[in-house]
């Protein structure tokens, strides 16, 4: 993000979601952002790594293991392709990206590796049953860069 006394650039602006209706939130604020300053939105998805968690899963074998992983790495662009053409086609760019790993990591480190300017993310996500979710505060605390967070209701979000 370039700055000077009188006028900020917001080159980079990054959206993680989970696909729930609590990350969709955003993007009215993620449409804006990229108007206003004409930038490029990158769009994170995160997928568990679930050979980390084989023991919850069953004894299941790498094979396996891998055919699950890349299924959930195709579902995963499937997703992002409708989330981009169907809620940002007035965006000048949106870049995708899937990770494996700890969302909270994962986002961090994306920031530093395409140099974000920005980070709009919903308060919690899928599984958020409080307020405030870890992932976003865990990125709020760790980011270099500035994270506007979405407040989202959580009464209204859990009778959906």
């Amino acid at each position: 993000m370039e700055t000077n006394e009188t006028e900020i650039k917001v080159k980079k602006v990054l959206w993680p979601t989970d696909f729930s209706n609590s990350a969709k939130k955003a993007l009215p604020y993620i449409r804006s952002l990229t108007m206003q300053y004409g930038s490029e939105i990158h769009v994170l998805y995160v997928i568990e790594d679930i050979a980390h968690h084989e023991s919850w899963y069953g004894e299941f074998d790498r094979t396996h293991i891998d055919k699950l992983m890349q299924w959930s790495n195709k579902s995963a662009e499937k997703r992002l392709d409708q989330i981009c053409g169907k809620y940002l086609e007035g965006c000048p760019l949106y870049i995708k990206h899937i990770a494996v790993g700890d969302p909270a990591q994962e986002i961090l480190k994306l920031i530093d590796k395409e140099k974000i300017d920005w980070v709009v993310m919903a308060s919690h996500g899928e599984k958020g049953h409080f307020r405030f979710g870890s992932v976003t505060e865990k990125v709020l605390k760790n980011s270099s860069v500035p994270v506007t967070t979405i407040p989202i209701d959580v009464k209204k979000t859990s009778d959906s």
